[in-house]
C-alpha cells in the first residue's frame, strides 16, 4: 500500500488548485497520485540510488499534453517524499533568438524563422548547461528563459540561476528523445506546409540532420525517458488552443495565436510528433492520455 504524507498531499493539491484557475479541472486527483506519479517517482528514486549521481529524466509528448504540469508534480513528489534536489527546465527555453532564426531562415529555409523544430534550439548552450549540471565540480549554472508571447529570449538578468547541484534533472519538451527518419520517409509531404512551403525538402532534411547529430548528443545523456502518448494528432491542435489561452492570461506580449494560426503552427510539429507516437515503444515509461486529457494507463518498458 502506498503511503502519502500530509505535507505531500497538501503541496500536491495546492499546486493542482492553482493550475485549475487557468485550465481544465483535474479528475481523480488522489488516484492519479497513487497510480501514476508516485510509481514513476519511486522508479526514478531507485535509479538515482543505484547510480549515486545526478540523473536526467526526459519528459516528452505532443503540444498541450501536460508536460510542464507533470514535470512540476514529479518535482514536488521527488523533493517532498524522497528528499531529492530537483531541477526542472524545458527545451523551449533554449529556443534561438529571433535574430539567430532569421540567419537560419536566410541560409536554409524561411520556415526556420518559426520556433519549434530541431534546429531552432541553441543546442550548444543546452549541452553546456546539462554538462554543467552533471559536473562533479559543480559551479552555478544559468538556465535561459524564452518568452513565447514575444517570441524571443529574455535578457540574462531574468534567467534562472541554479546554485546547488541537483540530484535529478527533469528535462521536458515536445521533441525530447525524438529520432531521425530515413531520407525516403522525408520525401512524402504530410501536410500543406510541407507540400507548398518545403517543395525542395530543404527544411525537412535540415531538421532531420539536426536530430541525427546535435540533438542525439543531448538525448543520449537521458537516463529515463517518459512519454505522454496522446490519443491522436488531432488532439494536439485542441490542447494547443487551451495552452494559448493560458498564455494570453499570463503574458503581456502580443504574439498570441488565434485558431487558424495554431492550425498552421502545429503543422511544423506534425511529422516528428506522429513519428514519436508511432515509435512509443522505444521510451522507458509511457503514459497514455484519454480524449478528455486524463491519464489513462502507464507502462514501464
Amino acid at each position: 500500500m502506498i503511503e502519502i504524507s500530509s505535507p505531500l498531499k497538501k503541496k500536491y493539491f495546492n499546486f493542482l488548485k492553482k493550475q485549475e484557475i487557468t485550465g481544465e479541472p483535474f479528475y481523480n486527483k488522489l488516484e492519479q497520485l497513487k497510480k501514476f506519479y508516485i510509481p514513476i517517482c519511486h522508479r526514478i528514486f531507485k535509479k538515482f540510488s543505484k547510480k549515486k549521481q545526478t540523473i536526467i529524466i526526459g519528459l516528452s509528448g505532443g503540444q498541450g499534453s501536460g508536460k510542464t504540469t507533470i514535470a512540476k508534480i514529479l518535482s514536488i513528489i521527488l523533493n517532498t517524499k524522497y528528499g531529492l534536489k530537483v531541477t526542472t527546465f524545458s527545451i523551449d527555453d533554449f529556443y534561438k533568438t529571433i535574430k539567430s532564426r532569421q540567419k537560419m531562415s536566410n541560409k536554409y529555409s524561411k520556415l526556420f524563422l518559426t520556433r519549434g523544430v530541431p534546429g531552432t534550439h541553441d543546442t550548444r548552450l543546452l549541452l553546456k548547461c546539462i554538462n554543467g549540471l552533471k559536473n562533479k565540480k559543480f559551479t552555478r549554472i544559468m538556465i535561459p528563459k524564452f518568452d513565447k508571447s514575444i517570441d524571443n529570449r529574455l535578457p540574462q538578468k531574468k534567467w534562472t540561476i541554479i546554485k546547488k547541484k541537483p540530484n535529478i534533472i527533469i528535462f521536458e519538451g515536445w521533441c525530447v528523445g525524438c529520432e531521425s527518419e530515413t531520407q525516403k520517409n522525408l520525401k512524402n509531404p504530410l501536410n500543406n506546409l510541407e507540400k507548398k512551403e518545403d517543395k525542395d525538402l530543404s527544411w525537412r532534411v535540415k531538421v532531420n540532420d539536426e536530430i541525427k547529430k546535435n540533438y542525439f548528443k543531448i538525448f543520449k545523456k537521458i537516463d529515463e525517458q517518459i512519454f505522454l502518448k496522446v490519443p491522436s494528432f488531432s488532439y494536439v491542435i485542441k490542447w494547443r488552443l487551451l495552452q494559448e489561452k493560458k498564455l494570453a492570461i499570463n503574458s503581456s506580449g502580443n504574439k498570441i495565436m488565434n485558431k487558424n494560426e495554431i492550425k498552421r503552427f502545429v503543422m511544423f510539429y506534425e511529422r516528428i510528433t506522429k513519428n514519436m507516437i508511432k515509435n512509443f515503444n522505444n521510451f522507458s515509461t509511457v503514459i497514455s492520455l484519454d480524449k478528455k486529457h486524463r491519464l489513462k494507463s502507464i507502462r514501464f518498458n
